[in-house]
């Protein structure tokens, strides 16, 4: 047993040591063979479930580089307008609801918009994030604004505090859905209002989920984490 961890030891210190030599020593790479990996780059799709999974109200390009095991989040406005005559648009042209015409559609008109040649995509979930949250035991965050809203129906009900604190899954979903208060105030402008505001707050959330999912107990809790990805996307 001394000798394995050793071992084990030794080659996530030549992998690069910390969590990124860990990481590759698990999944069996060594220098050479992360030199040779290239970029990932998808269409990131989140869905809600209360809307039958008809409108992709998070749309973002993730980039991951396995070389040196960073990371890039890039969204897309879900009130991207995709059609041809500004005078005449419809709801139905808005990019998110081109899911529905089918994954080909809006995976081709991102490509359009931004000059990618993205090939892969991937559907979440917002049960995704409920469940994954909760397996961590919750994420700490610096929430931006009181945030306070009400959707009777997509019974959809958003209560959070201004500050640093705590969020177990609920209150997560509550945090990345969140655009406008009921009184109609939102984001300050400096931040980004409405949907470029909740944009932004989904990329830090993810950021912050993703750093401590990779911290103190967590590591061992892969297996849970990795059965609500599986069964979400």
């Amino acid at each position: 047993l001394i000798i394995c961890l050793g071992i084990f030891g030794y080659k996530t210190h030549v992998n690069g040591g910390g969590v990124q030599g860990l990481l590759a020593t698990l999944v069996g790479n060594d220098r050479e063979t992360l030199e040779e990996l290239e970029p990932i780059q998808f269409l990131l799709l989140g869905v809600s479930t209360d809307l039958g999974g008809k409108i992709t109200d998070t749309i973002m390009v993730a980039t991951y580089n396995p070389k040196d095991q960073t990371a890039s989040l890039l969204s897309i406005p879900r009130d991207t307008y995709t059609g041809k005559d500004h005078s005449q648009g419809t709801p139905n042209e808005k990019i998110n609801a081109l899911y529905t015409k089918g994954i080909d559609r809006i995976l081709a008109k991102v490509n359009e918009l931004t000059g990618l040649d993205l090939k892969y995509y991937m559907v979440v979930d917002n049960e995704a994030l409920i469940k994954l949250v909760d397996v961590i035991g919750g994420v700490e965050f610096d929430v931006p604004i009181n945030m306070n809203y009400d959707d009777w129906g997509q019974k959809l009900h958003i209560n959070l505090k201004k500050g640093y604190q705590l969020l177990d899954g609920d209150k997560a979903e509550q945090l990345v859905r969140f655009r406008h208060n009921n009184d109609g105030t939102t984001y300050p402008s400096e931040y980004g209002t409405q949907d470029i505001g909740r944009m932004r707050t989904q990329r830090e959330f993810l950021k912050a989920a993703a750093s401590q999912i990779l911290t103190g107990n967590n590591i061992f809790k892969i297996d849970d984490i990795m059965q609500v990805v599986f069964e979400n996307i």
